[in-house]
C-alpha cells in the first residue's frame, strides 16, 4: 500500500509521499514521486497501486513530451489531460491481461505543480478510469492509497489559510498517524513544498531516525493532552472513586514506534 498526499494552501503546494513497497512477504523501498518535463516549469506525479502501470504510464508521457521537442505544458489542465491520455492507452493495452491474472487495474495518481498560463498552482486526483478532481478551498488536500488514518487531523486543523509551515507539519503528522495504524506504510518520505513567493519546488528525503525528535515530541503530547483532558461524563459513571484523585501514568513507547 501506499500514503501519498498534497495539500494546497494560499502560500503554495506541501507534498508528501512514503517509499515502502510490499509484495507478499517483501518489504523494500522505492520512490513514488517524479517529476515530469522541463525543469522550469515540471509537473510532480506521485502514484499509488501497480509499480508496472505507474511506470509504463510515466514512460508513455516522456515519451510524448520528446517528440513535442521538451515543450512544457501551458496549464495544469494541460498536463492532466496529457497524463490521462497515456493512462487510458495503458488501461486498452494491459486491463485484460490483469484481468486474466486475477489484478485489478488499480492506478491512483496525484499531478501537482503550476505552468505559466495558471494563476496559482493545484493539484488533481486522478482515477483510474481517467477521470479526475481539483482540490479545492473547502477540502484543500487530496490523498491517495490508505488514506483513512492520516484523514482526521487534516480535517480538524488544516484550512486553505494555513501558513507553508504549518501545513508541511501536518502533512508529516498525518503520514505519522498511517503509518503507526498501516503496516504496508512507511519511511522513508519524499516530503516537497513549492512556494508562491518565488516558485521554487524543494524537496527532501527522510527516513526513520531523521524524525525521531518531531516524533518523540508528538508522542508525548498526545499524552499529556490525554492526561491533562477535562473529566468528561464518563468519569462520574464508569470509573471507581479512587482513580479520579490517582495520576494517570502511561508507558513511554517512543522508541518502540
Amino acid at each position: 500500500m501506499t500514503y501519498c498526499l498534497a495539500i494546497k494552501v494560499q502560500e503554495g503546494l506541501v507534498c508528501l509521499a512514503d517509499g515502502r513497497i510490499t509484495a507478499g512477504t517483501q518489504v523494500t523501498t522505492a520512490r513514488k514521486v517524479e517529476f515530469i518535463g522541463p525543469r522550469s516549469a515540471s509537473v510532480l506525479t506521485m502514484t499509488s497501486g501497480l509499480r508496472s502501470l505507474r511506470d509504463k504510464t510515466l514512460a508513455y508521457q516522456k515519451r510524448a513530451i520528446r517528440r513535442d521537442n521538451g515543450k512544457a505544458y501551458a496549464t495544469m489542465l494541460d498536463a492532466v489531460e496529457a497524463y490521462c491520455d497515456c493512462l487510458r492507452q495503458v488501461y486498452d493495452e494491459d486491463a485484460e491481461d490483469l484481468e486474466r491474472s486475477k489484478l485489478s487495474f488499480n492506478l491512483h495518481s496525484i499531478i501537482a505543480g503550476k505552468m505559466s498560463e495558471d494563476e496559482e498552482p493545484t493539484a488533481f486526483m486522478v482515477y483510474p478510469e481517467g477521470n479526475w478532481i481539483e482540490v479545492d478551498t473547502r477540502t484543500p488536500y487530496l490523498s491517495i492509497g490508505e488514506t483513512s488514518y492520516g484523514k482526521p487531523i487534516l480535517d480538524r486543523a488544516l484550512t486553505s489559510k494555513t501558513d507553508l509551515k504549518t501545513a508541511t507539519n501536518l502533512a508529516y503528522l498525518s503520514f505519522d498517524s498511517t503509518r503507526i495504524s498501516a503496516a504496508d506504510v512507511g519511511f522513508p518520505i519524499d516530503l516537497i513544498t513549492y512556494a508562491n513567493s518565488d516558485h521554487i519546488w524543494r524537496e527532501t528525503q527522510y527516513d526513520y531516525d531523521d524524525v525521531l525528535e518531531v516524533r518523540r515530541w508528538w508522542n508525548e503530547n498526545l499524552r499529556q493532552m490525554a492526561i491533562k483532558m477535562p473529566d468528561g461524563p464518563w468519569a462520574q459513571t464508569l470509573l471507581p472513586p479512587a482513580s479520579l484523585s490517582n495520576t494517570l501514568t502511561l508507558i513511554k513507547d517512543e522508541d518502540r514506534r
